[in-house]
């Protein structure tokens, strides 16, 4: 199915972006986390890279033209695929040129009537810092950490917040200079794409004042009342919006309809901290129009002490799910129902791996682990059953030519899965290094975005851990996964004889639309080899 990229916000301020060039032309083939572009937006150019693979199908803007956020910038999909809906609803827009006089006069209104918004808001002497938009799949964000606090100085490049997506930890750097004034979003909290995130200005403003002007204390509240409040007799469809005929709604008829349907009347942003504080909605009582239960409710909230109320304190918690927690439980719920699993069973004789990795590392400085020469043998396996290096697509199945393996990681907040680009090409020392790095920075939440993207294998070894064998999710758009448990010692039969042998168990598990059990198979064979004779991994 084709997928439309549009035009990313990638600055809190910007409206437009302007395609300084393009890096990929129709027809190409594109894989997850190439560049396609630069785009010029109002502060910078920037590369902008594809979060989906395919081809590219369409250029919905050329090189050195403008256009608003959210726009059709391209479509990837698969080879041949029908497009001319997509494209045929993106041409009949009205394009900017083509105005009549009467329409000219109206744009021109317009931009006087945004020069004169803008001169009002300069004169206010702050600037606001919205949530920006760091991919194009985001929709809400999470503030990692605050590197600024109020009262502190900014200049334009500071970074003063760093903020979690759906893809990765990103550093946010101020494009304003001035003294940072308020915060309204605390560390550990999401909130949606362009809500307040800071203000930034002059020492002196009044914060409150500066809330007020741009709608932000209480409107959202009141907006959502207008909204919700529920059709009277009286009313009609066409002034039932109008903030007036609301505020003259008698409030014993809300009463009314709350006694009638039993309904308990919630602004959203009340019901989703209420959700979040673990407060029950019927121990509350509302203070906004016709008993409307809104923001200060939850704010004020006090628990009624009861003789067992410490017991009930201890008997859960409630632990806000973070971006990256969200973000996998979506995606290994749609990897789960969406591709058909089947698993592998595999358990390889590791005595001369273990003989192999102890000379190896009393030979040399950097200090190789059990799991890089898993990661090595996996590689060069890889490169010899390309089935299983592979993704699965509508019309078509991508064999890759390349190996790019997944490394799990496992972080506070859930997984991550930084990627080792061309694994087959590196040697052991490339890999326990870039392996060691990645790990740390993970912890850090410093992995880059394009560190994190394009894998087309994946492994995950909680050998570590002591677990003996386990069954992984497939990280798509990968078709396999590899589990690696821990090295046991136990007694097995050689020549006839029974010894005392280290063994490792290992469990593929495959998108059997892309690969079948032989394949599987065969993969795990040519593996076995590498693993059980280790100096093939040299040759």
């Amino acid at each position: 199915m084709a997928e439309i990229i549009n035009m990313p916000r990638l600055s809190d301020t910007m409206e437009e972006g302007t395609v300084s060039s393009w890096l990929k032309k129709v027809g190409d083939q594109i894989n997850e986390g190439d560049i396609l572009a630069e785009i010029e937006t109002d502060k910078a150019t920037m590369e902008f890279e594809s979060f989906y693979s395919g081809e590219l199908l369409y250029i919905g803007v050329e090189a050195g033209k403008t256009v608003p956020v959210d726009s059709m910038l391209a479509i990837i999909g698969h080879k041949d695929e029908d497009i001319t809906a997509y494209v045929d609803k993106h041409d009949s827009k009205p394009k900017k040129n083509n105005t009549n006089s009467h329409d000219k006069k109206f744009e021109e209104e317009k931009i006087e009537e945004k020069d004169t918004t803008l001169e009002e808001k300069n004169q206010n002497n702050f600037e606001v810092v919205k949530m920006p938009r760091l991919s194009d799949t985001m929709e809400e964000g999470t503030v990692s950490s605050w590197l600024k606090k109020v009262g502190d100085k900014v200049k334009e490049g500071d970074i003063i917040a760093e903020i979690e997506t759906d893809k990765a930890t990103m550093e946010f750097e101020s494009f304003y200079n001035g003294t940072l004034i308020h915060i309204g979003i605390e560390e550990g909290k999401s909130a949606l794409i362009d809500e307040v995130l800071a203000i930034i200005g002059d020492e002196n403003v009044d914060v409150e004042k500066a809330l007020n002007s741009i709608g932000q204390k209480d409107k959202i509240e009141e907006n959502e009342i207008k909204n919700e409040i529920p059709q009277q007799e009286n009313i009609s469809s066409k002034n039932s919006n109008d903030l007036n005929v609301v505020s003259n709604i008698n409030e014993s008829k809300i009463k009314s309809a709350n006694s009638q349907s039993d309904r308990i009347f919630v602004s959203p942003l009340a019901k989703k901290m209420a959700s979040e504080k673990g407060i029950l909605l019927n121990d509350l009582v509302g203070t906004g129009d016709g008993g409307r239960i809104i923001k200060r409710d939850i704010e004020n909230y006090t628990p009624p002490q009861q003789p067992n109320d410490k017991l009930k304190k201890e008997s859960s918690i409630q632990i806000q799910n973070s971006q990256i927690r969200k973000t996998i439980a979506k995606r290994l719920s749609d990897s789960k129902f969406s591709a058909p699993h089947y698993y592998l069973n595999v358990e390889y004789n590791v005595d001369n791996l273990i003989s192999f990795r102890e000379q190896y590392n009393s030979q040399t400085e950097t200090k190789i682990s059990y799991n890089d020469l898993i990661i090595k043998a996996t590689a060069l396996s890889l490169n010899v059953h390309p089935a299983v290096n592979s993704q699965w697509s509508e019309n078509e199945t991508i064999q890759h030519k390349h190996v790019n393996i997944g490394v799990a990681v496992a972080v506070e907040d859930g997984l991550v899965v930084p990627v080792l680009k061309f694994a087959d090409n590196l040697n052991l020392n490339e890999i326990g290094l870039k392996v060691k790095d990645f790990a740390s920075r993970a912890q850090e939440k410093k992995l880059l975005q394009n560190e994190i993207e394009g894998s087309t294998f994946t492994i995950s070894n909680l050998g570590m851990f002591g677990i003996e064998s386990f069954t992984s999710i497939i990280n798509q758009p990968n078709s396999a996964i590899l589990s690696v448990g821990s090295i046991i010692q136990k007694p097995v039969v050689k020549k006839d004889k029974i010894v005392i042998s280290n063994t490792m168990k290992l469990t593929l598990a495959c998108d059997h639309r892309t690969i079948d059990g032989a394949s599987g198979s065969k993969f795990l064979q040519t593996l076995k080899d590498l693993v059980e004779n280790p100096i093939k991994i040299l040759l």
